[in-house]
């Protein structure tokens, strides 16, 4: 890590004022924002993470989420008091790559921003190509087209598709899916799979329903079924 772009959406100036100064002493560049609109406006201006506190006074910090996720694919770790499963498999639906509750250890959510970087920032140059070329993975660009159409992919989303289709027909379950692009176990880890399986489906399947490439395998996890080219 040296000199990455972090954007703090936190409007709690004592909360994000501790996220700044730790983030800083990891060789960071830091930036606070307090509101929706400001962190908006900020974010086009380039960063390499967001840190997304969920309660703003202008903008409920779920719909910035949303509105990012039209425009870019940052890695986003969400911060928030709402603590409930349910809330968690929401924000991950949304989009959002890891979510971290408040009262949090400073120290826990910069080893987890340095935990994004750095899955999100590994590059091994190779193409996949399955079914004639109608999924290809480019791992150099971290890009998914789909009949020659690039989705839109989360960083979290694109490293589980890789991680699965880089081995066609192998199971992987839930924990081995979470250890392998997290880095480390959560609560609730199954249903945070199955939230981006969810949201990957959607983006690659015709129709997610009976999907083509991304199997599940009831009572063990999931596996890739694409054919490789």
């Amino acid at each position: 890590m040296s000199g990455e772009k972090i954007l703090v959406v936190e409007d709690e100036k004592k909360i994000a004022d501790i996220i700044l100064s730790y983030l800083g002493k990891d060789g960071f560049q830091a930036t606070a924002a307090a509101t929706g609109q400001e962190a908006l406006r900020l974010i086009k201006t380039g960063f390499d993470l967001l840190v997304l506190d969920l309660m703003l006074p202008d903008m409920d910090g779920e719909a910035i989420c949303n509105a990012i996720r039209e425009f870019s694919d940052l890695p986003i770790i969400m911060l928030t008091a709402k603590s409930s499963e349910e809330d968690r498999i929401k924000g991950l639906g949304l989009g959002a790559d890891d979510y971290v509750v408040k009262p949090f250890s400073p120290r826990e959510l910069v080893a987890r921003v340095k935990a994004q970087l750095r899955r999100t920032g590994k590059r091994d140059n190779k193409t996949l190509s399955f079914d004639k070329g109608r999924l290809v993975i480019d791992t150099s660009s971290m890009t998914v087209s789909k009949e020659g159409k690039v989705l839109s992919l989360t960083a979290t989303e694109f490293r589980i598709l890789l991680l699965l289709a880089e081995r066609p027909l192998m199971i992987f379950s839930r924990l081995q899916i979470v250890n392998a692009v997290q880095g480390y176990d959560f609560e609730g880890y199954d249903r945070v799979i199955d939230a981006h399986i969810k949201n990957i489906r959607h983006k690659i399947e015709d129709t997610p329903q009976k999907p083509a490439f991304l199997k599940t395998v009831y009572g063990a996890g999931y596996k890739f079924i694409g054919t490789p080219d």
